[in-house]
């Protein structure tokens, strides 16, 4: 697992939490934030899944990506 799709699993939450108190407060501004955070988590959470894809691609050719 990369920490990049920690880090995005992460962003996504706080998106959703943030959205979820933007329905609370009807604040409209905290809402548009929330849907940018959880974006930017679903793209580094991909981000991190293809990166995990190409060094487990790399380990089946024989090399390990991470000795370079």
């Amino acid at each position: 697992m990369e920490k990049e799709q920690v880090t995005g699993k992460v962003d996504e939450m706080k998106g959703k939490a943030k959205q979820a108190a933007a329905g609370v407060t009807g604040n409209p501004n905290l809402h548009d934030e929330g849907v940018v955070d959880e974006g930017k988590g679903k793209v580094k959470q991909a981000y991190g899944d293809l990166k995990d894809t190409i060094k487990g691609a790399d380990r089946k050719v024989g090399t390990d990506i991470d000795d370079k």
